[in-house]
């Protein structure tokens, strides 16, 4: 039997083009903290990722983690809910082509439908556009994410710039 994904790739290019989420109204206190710890990137890849067959680091070494992590073109951030962490994003810098990659995004599964991911997203293209030469924010998903990830994406701004079908 044959499966197959559909994955888009989304971009956006302006803070004005960013249709913004707030936080949700709630009396939860939210902090979002940048990080250099490879067992937090480790942590939320696994948690997250076993829903969504994210399984190419699965094999990573902590040695292989750490050069990722420490890489100064990765940053990681963390979404805290009451000091409790519930979700990350890991952006990818791309200096030399004034773009920035979400490469890794997601909540962990009992902070799901709590009106979370579209202002993780709104903070995460913040984030990223608002670096200096940064002109582009993109990042792709597919048919395995989460089933809102790309109403999540559509919903912040971000247009489709190119999809395919792959053959899993």
């Amino acid at each position: 039997m044959k499966e197959y994904i559909e994955r888009n790739y989304l971009e956006i290019k302006s803070l004005g083009a960013l249709v913004e989420s707030s936080p949700p109204n709630t009396e939860s206190f939210f902090k979002i903290t940048k990080v250099n710890d490879f067992q937090i990137n480790k942590f939320f890849y696994k948690n997250i990722g076993k829903k969504h067959r994210w399984t190419d680091r699965l094999i990573w070494s902590d040695k292989d983690w750490i050069n990722y992590s420490s890489n100064p073109k990765i940053e990681t951030y963390v979404l805290e809910v009451k000091e409790d962490p519930a979700g990350y994003f890991e952006l990818i810098i791309h200096s030399d082509l004034q773009e920035i990659e979400i490469a890794y995004f997601g909540l962990l599964e009992n902070y799901h439908k709590k009106k979370l991911g579209g202002y993780l997203l709104s903070i995460a293209i913040k984030k990223s556009l608002k670096k200096r030469g940064i002109k582009r924010v993109w990042v792709h998903t597919c048919t395995l994410d989460h089933e809102n990830a790309l109403k999540n994406y559509l919903a912040r701004g971000m247009t489709i710039y190119k999809n395919e079908t792959i053959k899993i």
